[in-house]
């Protein structure tokens, strides 16, 4: 692959952290609006139906176990959803929920290992230390407790690195973008039948809050989702796994600036100590691509 490839490739990735980053902000305007899990819900469907456009050429011969296996991953995407979207209507700090959730990088080696029998490298024995030890540091920063959000945050990591491990495990022949759009559109409804049955819909929505709805659903969900397929397809998966750690940092920088939030020091360092974790867990995609140049 040309050099001109992977820097144009890694661009993309950029660009699709940045936008990962501005859908958390997006998405909490939204919520000052519509219910958590029925915006959710809504955006996840109308997201997937714009990928489905996007990519109705890839639908063609789709078969049903294919299929099944994408919308199990659809259900597990929408408990992690659930717990992702709850956790951030109840935020104070955007920027550590952001890192809180990037656990799930660090856990998914881990969840391979207990539940499925996997091998995982041994830097994620070391990671894993010290992304504990960064959650400790953010316990600190909030008074030795941890907020209800953070804690849903937690949940979503969790639920998160089991989502991957099943979607590696679920061998499919469905083009990604196809395999997106059903995740979406299953973990949508999902989503929007816990709120028929837990929240009750405003009586109206201002033109505002439907327009940070819109951003959340055709920037931060369909473009990204189609930027970042299209990057992946440009460059080695070991450079996209590596890139893709900046989504806190963006997040925790456009936190900063749009709801003037601030962490304390002990909550910087568990942040830091949390982004460290994942790099060593990225350990093995870091050398091969040091070693590739």
């Amino acid at each position: 692959m040309k050099q001109g490839s992977h820097l144009k490739a890694e661009f993309i990735l950029v660009f699709v952290t940045v936008l990962a980053g501005l859908g958390w902000i997006f998405s909490k305007e939204a919520l000052a609006g519509l219910p958590p899990l029925f915006f959710m819900g809504a955006r996840f469907l109308v997201a997937g139906f714009i990928l489905v456009l996007a990519g109705r050429r890839f639908f063609y011969g789709l078969v049903w176990n294919d299929i099944k296996k994408a919308m199990l991953v659809g259900l597990v995407m929408g408990v992690a959803m659930m717990f992702w979207i709850s956790g951030l209507d109840q935020a104070s700090n955007l920027g550590v929920g952001a890192f809180i959730t990037s656990l799930g990088v660090v856990l998914v080696p881990v969840f391979g290992r207990f539940i499925f029998k996997d091998h995982p490298p041994k830097s994620i024995w070391v990671a894993l230390p010290v992304a504990v030890a960064g959650l400790a540091f953010l316990a600190l920063g909030n008074g030795v407790s941890y907020e209800m959000a953070q804690l849903l945050f937690l949940g979503a990591a969790l639920t998160f690195a089991f989502q991957f491990n099943l979607l590696s495990r679920l061998s499919t022949r469905i083009h990604v973008l196809v395999l997106t759009a059903i995740q979406l559109m299953v973990a949508g409804c999902f989503l929007l039948l816990l709120s028929v049955f837990s929240e009750d819909l405003p009586g109206s929505v201002s033109l505002e809050v439907a327009g940070w709805f819109l951003a959340s659903a055709l920037i931060a969900t369909s473009l990204r989702f189609l930027l970042q397929t299209y990057g992946q397809s440009l460059t080695p998966t070991s450079h996209a796994a590596v890139i893709m750690n900046l989504e806190p940092v963006w997040t925790s920088l456009f936190a900063a600036v749009w709801f003037s939030e601030s962490m304390s020091q002990q909550q910087l360092v568990g942040c830091g100590l949390i982004f460290l974790a994942m790099l060593i867990s990225r350990w093995t995609q870091i050398r091969a691509i040091f070693t590739a140049s």
